[in-house]
């Protein structure tokens, strides 16, 4: 794992802070794409700054699968749903070279891929991935930091996440962000 560009799990508590809501309230970027009693995934969720919301947002009759490659950040994730009393997520550990969301293929309806593409060794393996999760006509949110990913290096993923058969829906307007709607 020393090879791969992903954030340390110590790290994991700032990516988590409520002072974030500030710049990302998850309320606001995610209430559009969700409903109650939905099957969501988290892909790269930390300690599960916006998993949590999702969860409280989807409802008990939902669910939320939270996906990163450091059981740490997992470990997070669950004292932070315990402490606020969430049963509806589901931990779970990848690989750096797979998701591994076989036992999910079509059974998701939403994903989320916030400021974490860029740290991909394989991109467009994580992205045939979530594209086999999701049902028909699942909804992907893709978000990325303008700090670190140019408009060309943005729509070079858009073009590689189209080919793998996603259709743009439109561009939600996220703080700092470049960001895009697509549709299976």
């Amino acid at each position: 794992m020393a090879n791969l560009r992903v954030c340390p799990w110590q790290g994991g508590a700032l990516l988590a802070s409520s002072v974030r809501k500030v710049l990302h309230n998850p309320t606001n970027i995610l209430r559009p794409h969700l409903s109650d009693g939905i099957a969501a995934a988290d892909i790269g969720c930390a300690m599960g700054y916006f998993t949590i919301p999702i969860a409280e947002m989807v409802g008990n009759s939902g669910k939320v699968i939270g996906v990163d490659l450091q059981q740490q950040m997992l470990d997070g994730l669950m004292r932070r749903a315990d402490k606020n009393g969430i049963t509806n997520i589901i931990p779970h550990l990848c690989k750096p070279d797979t998701l591994s969301l076989d036992e999910w293929a079509g059974k998701v309806d939403f994903a989320l891929i916030f400021w974490m593409l860029h740290e991909v060794p394989d991109s467009e393996r994580l992205i045939r991935e979530v594209y086999a999760a999701l049902s028909d006509h699942g909804i992907l949110l893709f978000v990325e930091p303008r700090g670190h990913v140019t408009e060309k290096q943005f729509s070079k993923s858009l073009d590689m996440i189209t080919s793998v058969g996603f259709k743009r829906t439109m561009s939600p307007k996220v703080r700092f962000s470049r960001s895009a709607l697509l549709e299976k």
